[in-house]
């Protein structure tokens, strides 16, 4: 009588292949690093949230190509640990941490006010930075959280750098949104979410905001030689997950998140496209655009809605008193 071997040997072996062929196909068909091989000695870049997953990539990419980095970003201590990291790495000392809190409209007027008294031209400003899902809070000026970091506070802090962007054209503006857009609509009797709140629907409401203002922005812009696109980078592994539900259950952690972390894309997957929106020079009059896979794709119908985005525009420039400035 031969020996048996016990069946949760087969149901390990089976998830093994399993979980190999799928880190195959990934390696295989996933996006790789933007490869592009621009020279950006003396141009200067801003990348919000900068200091973790996307926003770091990206940092790194542009001091790769010898950019002057500025990153933007709310936690200081873990800001400057990225910076040595991307210094290191790419052999550039001239990467900045810079402080930036973009919940707190005060922060986000301060830091351009810092900046223009440093540099007096900028050429790539990345709105990166954002959280998804979180638990119903407000931001220092009263504004849900997610539409006042993933947009009113980009909305302001672009606005304030308009005059620096134009002064030093060409320059670009990439807005980092998300194919969440799709599902997002503009809620214009409760924009705020007072009422009613829901994490997943504040979130796609605040990427539609990113596609809405890429759009208006990018009429206001025309003839500048300043242009503005948006992108979706794709769903990427990074500290952006933190409210997700398979992150705080320890059942969902151990049976769901380690099926589901291997279908993210890495950082450096995920920077590609926003990179590619920042530098190709294919795209040197391409403005109001959207783009996933460094391909230009055609965003949701209410993104294509001027009438709202005009509206978000005149909306949003109030609850930043933008105007007043």
């Amino acid at each position: 009588m031969g020996w048996k071997i016990p069946k949760p040997f087969y149901w390990a072996s089976g998830l093994a292949t399993c979980i190999g062929g799928i880190c195959i196909i990934k390696d295989m068909f996933g996006e790789k690093e933007y490869a592009g091989d621009e020279n950006m000695t003396d141009k200067i870049v801003i990348v919000t949230g900068a200091n973790t997953g996307i926003g770091k990539a990206v940092a790194q990419g542009m001091a790769k190509r010898g950019a002057k980095v500025i990153m933007a970003c709310r936690d200081l201590p873990k800001c400057e640990q990225a910076r040595e990291e991307i210094v290191l790495e790419t052999r550039n000392k001239y990467v900045y941490c810079r402080p930036c809190d973009l919940a707190v409209q005060k922060s986000i007027r301060e830091f351009v006010k810092n900046f223009r008294k440093e540099h007096n031209k900028l050429h790539i400003l990345i709105n990166n930075a954002g959280v998804m899902r979180c638990p119903k809070s407000l931001t220092a000026d009263g504004i849900e959280m997610q539409l006042g970091v993933n947009h009113m506070g980009h909305f302001l802090l672009t606005n304030l750098l308009l005059d620096t962007l134009k002064s030093s054209a060409p320059a670009r503006v990439v807005n980092v949104s998300s194919v969440a857009h799709s599902r997002g609509t503009i809620n214009v009797n409760d924009l705020n979410s007072n009422e009613n709140y829901d994490s997943a629907a504040a979130y796609a409401q605040s990427k539609l905001a990113n596609i809405l203002f890429t759009k208006e922005l990018a009429k206001k812009l025309k003839g500048t030689g300043v242009t503005v696109n948006a992108v979706h980078p794709g769903i990427v592994d990074t500290e952006l997950m933190r409210h997700m539900s398979f992150t705080k259950s320890f059942f969902a952690g151990i049976t769901i998140k380690p099926f589901f972390t291997l279908l993210l894309k890495s950082p450096k997957q995920g920077a590609r496209t926003v990179l590619y929106a920042a530098l190709n020079p294919s795209l040197d009059d391409v403005t109001g655009a959207y783009f996933s896979n460094c391909q230009q794709i055609e965003e949701s119908e209410n993104a294509k809605d001027e009438k709202m985005a005009d509206w978000l525009w005149q909306t949003s420039a109030k609850w930043t008193k933008l105007n007043t400035n």
